[in-house]
């Protein structure tokens, strides 16, 4: 089969290249490959920064699409799917390929009403979305919620999912035409933070009784510090990345005054055990938002497999809004 691989080059280039078909172990389904959604920890892997774990092929891709082509012998006895069904999976690696093989508690069915290309943008995004708001933030109906920014994949998929939990949603982006452009996404607030101080709008939503109770960030940086200061008693700020900056500054007196809890997360790093019961969490929550057109993965572009090195340039260039999606 084939793959897309980092060469080893001055500018870490992706070919499309000759590499070993896998075959499933005994708790592994074998799909053959649609459709595989780009991420940002793609580029980090890339660039050596997010290595995959020890049984993971080399090549990228944490979530794809497809058709069930075969089973290992335990998968064959426990798992709710047959060969042919139309899936999509959670992936320690390795999506960026014709065939994945993967452990079955990883492969969920493809939600009714919903494309092969929704589908593939659908395991990594709703995993972690769900993840950091109900299992690690504890949303509740009625809650605010920000999350940082709005014009991102993740966002994409955060705010409808919140919104149709009953949230109020506060975003953020960095110009208007994003502004505009996730406005379908429902979001209550959307700050433009080069025109608008994020800290006085977070200052005059406690003071107005809708501070924030739950926050989701991908940037950290100074700018965490000074928000933090004003959220509801006992919030919840998780950091899931640190895009604007690793380090910022805090004043302990408040956090501990105000029962604030700064929460470490990413999915990667849970056991295997650990991401089936958040997929199974997700399917029985979720998955009926999703077939109500409640909760819809946000496409932004769909490019041929070979195409993966400009695919990469538009997450890195930051023009898209939504998931961009590799054809196989």
């Amino acid at each position: 089969m084939k793959a897309i691989l980092i060469q080893d080059d001055e500018r870490k280039s992706l070919v499309w290249a000759e590499v070993p078909t896998p075959e499933p172990k005994a708790n592994e389904v074998k799909i053959k490959v649609e459709y595989a959604a780009l991420n940002r920890a793609d580029l980090m892997q890339r660039e050596g920064d997010y290595p995959p774990p020890p049984d993971c092929p080399d090549w990228m891709g944490l979530e794809v699409s497809g058709e069930i082509v075969g089973f290992g012998e335990e998968a064959l006895a426990k798992a709710p799917f047959k060969p042919g069904d139309k899936v999509c999976a959670l992936l320690g690696g390795g999506g960026y390929a014709e065939y994945v093989t993967v452990p079955y508690g990883m492969v969920m069915p493809v939600p009714k009403n919903t494309s092969m290309v929704e589908a593939a943008a659908i395991p990594e995004a709703f995993a972690t979305a769900y993840l950091n708001l109900f299992w690690e933030g504890g949303l509740k109906e009625g809650n605010t919620l920000l999350m940082n920014a709005g014009a991102s994949g993740l966002a994409s998929v955060v705010i409808p999912m919140a919104k149709a939990f009953g949230a109020r949603v506060i975003t953020t982006v960095i110009t208007d035409e994003a502004k505009e452009a996730i406005q379908p996404l429902g979001a209550d607030v959307v700050i433009n933070t080069r025109k608008t101080d994020i800290v006085e709008i977070l200052k005059e939503e406690l003071a107005a009784g809708r501070g924030v109770d739950v926050a989701i960030d991908c940037l950290g940086g100074e700018v965490l510090g000074q928000c933090i200061h004003y959220l509801t008693h006992g919030a919840r700020w998780i950091v899931i990345a640190a895009l604007a900056g690793q380090f910022t500054t805090i004043d302990l007196k408040n956090i501990y005054k105000r029962n604030v809890r700064i929460i470490g997360s990413t999915l990667r790093s849970k056991t295997p055990e650990k991401k089936a019961e958040i997929l199974s969490s997700l399917v029985r929550d979720v998955w009926p938002k999703v077939e109500a057109g409640l909760v819809r993965p946000t496409i932004y572009k769909v490019l041929p497999i070979q195409e993966a090195e400009a695919a990469h340039g538009i997450l890195q260039r930051g023009e898209n809004v939504g998931k961009v999606v590799l054809k196989v």
